[in-house]
């Protein structure tokens, strides 16, 4: 599962060949949430408030990039980093 992006502990992974709907993880500590990239919704998971609103900002700024990564990584193609939250 590549790693795309990381920033203030919280880890944003994609997995190759995944399930709809269009998704990313996010993983802090022992929690994680998978989010659907076009809505923002959570579709599995939780993260601490302050961290699922910081995964939330950084996800509406880079929701392009987050779905060309998607549609890369279901033809198994490599991944594009993505800049962290600053």
């Amino acid at each position: 599962m590549p790693l795309i992006s990381r920033f203030f502990g919280i880890l944003i992974y994609m997995y190759f060949d995944d399930h709809a709907p269009p998704h990313f993880h996010a993983e802090y500590g022992e929690y994680e949430e998978l989010i659907e990239i076009m809505t923002l919704n959570v579709y599995r998971g939780q993260l601490p408030r302050r961290v699922h609103n910081m995964v939330l900002e950084w996800a509406d700024l880079h929701r392009q990039e987050l779905m060309e990564n998607w549609l890369a990584a279901r033809k198994n193609q490599e991944l594009k980093g993505i800049a962290p939250l600053e």
